[in-house]
């Protein structure tokens, strides 16, 4: 018998000894924090991405030389 094989009774058995073991202000508690972390987790990945953006629309904006602008100033 694996993980796999519990079905909605074994889930649901889990969850009542969980919350007889735990009570539910500290289920509550805890849902809630986890709840924060995968905010924090989700907003720390969309601001990874924002940087990464920013920094390849800085590396596109100045794609030629200093010299060469130089040499076709004196053309």
């Amino acid at each position: 018998m694996g993980i796999g094989n519990i079905g909605l009774p074994g889930l649901l058995l889990i969850a009542v000894v969980v919350l007889v073991l735990f009570g539910r202000g500290k289920i509550s508690s805890l849902m809630g924090e986890v709840g924060k972390g995968i905010t924090a987790f989700k907003k720390g990945v969309s601001d990874g991405q924002q940087e990464l953006e920013d920094q390849k629309a800085d590396e596109a904006k100045d794609v030629t030389p200093a010299e060469e602008s130089k040499d076709k100033d004196k053309v």
